[in-house]
């Protein structure tokens, strides 16, 4: 039973692993590139494949990016599932916009450089 329990949790989502996620968010088709007074963050629920809701206390873990940058890094994850929620501001349209999409990082995909585009709408 203690080796069972072990592996459940080795497949749990989180922090303290060693895959990095790089998140691009664009709005209709266009990238959004962090803004100095808005920067674009990235909102991560661990152990879902849902939208838990819009406010920060939905979520487990959020990443910031800077600005001037086309993307937001986050580091240190582990395999499992995820709802990736993003914030940004689009400097064209002068608006915040928003968008999420479930990920799944497998456990092969260890020590991996993954890279996703979520598309953000109004």
């Amino acid at each position: 039973l203690l080796c069972c329990l072990s592996i459940l949790s080795c497949r749990k989502a989180g922090t303290g692993g060693d895959v990095s996620l790089m998140v691009y968010a664009e709005h209709h088709g266009n990238p959004i590139i962090n803004h100095v007074g808005y920067p674009d963050t990235v909102f991560l629920k661990f152990n879902t494949d849902e939208l838990p809701g819009t406010k920060l206390s939905d979520y487990d873990a959020y990443f910031v990016g800077v600005p001037r940058e086309e993307s937001v890094h986050c580091e240190n994850l582990k395999p499992g599932k995820y709802f990736v929620y993003v914030v940004g501001y689009d400097s064209i349209f002068l608006a915040r916009v928003t968008g999420g999409m479930p990920l799944k990082i497998k456990h092969s995909q260890r020590k991996e450089h993954l890279t996703i585009t979520v598309p953000l709408g109004e």
